[in-house]
């Protein structure tokens, strides 16, 4: 099974700072106020990854936008918590999509064509209109009045 390319981490802190633009100090900062989480070494070196960048990138532009460190944490874990609820809601849309499946494969189970009925359909007539419970005149259907 293979890793997903983007969670590789293969930058170090120099290279992930000049790609995105910042100071490594600015990612040990990052990483000590929980903003960011890059991989260690056996050594202990940060590595970053694909995944790491692009969420530097989103943190860099919500301190673009004026929000300080504990506001962008705060947003990076209402953003995260709303991709797990989405996730969440697909997978029981997914789960009621089937158990529609399942209750519709089973009435066409149970339904039986007129055609292979066993006993002949009459219908029942309606009381007050001459036709009794059975349908038949008289009313009562069965024997001699």
């Amino acid at each position: 099974m293979t890793a997903d390319p983007s969670s590789r981490a293969v930058y170090v802190i120099s290279v992930a700072a000049e790609l995105a633009g910042v100071h490594p100090q600015t990612l040990r900062v990052y990483e000590r106020k929980g903003l960011l989480d890059p991989t260690r070494t056996r050594g202990g070196s940060r590595r970053f990854s694909e995944r790491d960048l692009a969420r530097l990138r989103r943190i860099q532009q919500l301190t673009a936008a004026g929000l300080n460190l504990e506001g962008v944490r705060r947003v990076l874990e209402l953003e995260a918590e709303v991709e797990r609820l989405r996730a969440e809601l697909e997978a029981a849309r997914a789960e009621a999509r089937a158990a529609v499946d399942r209750t519709h494969r089973q009435y066409r189970r149970d339904l039986v064509p007129l055609s292979q009925m066993l006993v002949p359909f009459r219908p029942v007539g309606r009381a007050g209109r001459g036709g009794g419970v059975t349908g038949r005149p008289g009313g009562r259907g069965g024997g001699a009045t």
